[in-house]
């Protein structure tokens, strides 16, 4: 069983088992760590593709140990000319064992979703107005996660002027009024 993975900004193929340098993560060393975005899963009999992650999958992995990776040396050149520059780093990054595959999330998830529908009284039905308000709630909490793209088509559609120079924060905080 393998799977495809989002970690850290970037997609790996894991087996379990497998030894994993990542960029560093801020988690101690021997921590459990789970990531929930799995874009493709593969048993051997199936393969389940993500629209882009798979509901409910997730991979575990463990911690083993931060460590700085290889010097990676840049040097330039101008022949002739007396240029020489040279520049160099090291990557920090987070060394995971790869623990456990799951794909049986997603039954657990899909069973709160579909639970049965109570019976309504008038009191359900008074207790229903107010969680409209909770939708505009979440709004405010989807603009941190948007684009700066897609923040100002969003304010180019509420008719907010000035909003092509203005910056991500700036645009959450004229969008929340």
């Amino acid at each position: 069983m393998y799977a495809i993975v989002e970690i850290a900004g970037q997609q790996f193929k894991v087996v379990q088992d497998q030894k994993l340098f990542v960029h560093r993560l801020a988690e101690k060393e021997g921590a459990k760590v789970s990531f929930d975005k799995v874009y493709l899963l593969d048993d051997g009999k199936k393969v389940s593709i993500g629209a882009p992650a798979i509901t409910g999958a997730s991979v575990e992995a463990k911690v083993v140990s931060h460590l700085k990776g290889d010097k990676v040396i840049v040097f330039k050149k101008k022949r002739r000319k007396g240029y020489r520059v040279k520049n160099g780093h090291r990557q920090a990054l987070t060394e995971l064992v790869i623990e456990k595959i799951q794909a049986s999330g997603a039954k657990a998830k899909k069973v709160e979703a579909t639970e049965a529908p109570k019976k309504e009284t008038k009191a359900t039905a008074k207790k229903a107005a107010p969680k409209k308000a909770a939708p505009k709630a979440a709004a405010k909490k989807d603009f941190a996660s948007m684009t700066v793209a897609q923040l100002k088509a969003e304010a180019k559609a509420k008719g907010i002027e000035g909003s092509s120079s203005m910056k991500k924060a700036e645009l959450i905080a004229a969008l929340s009024k």
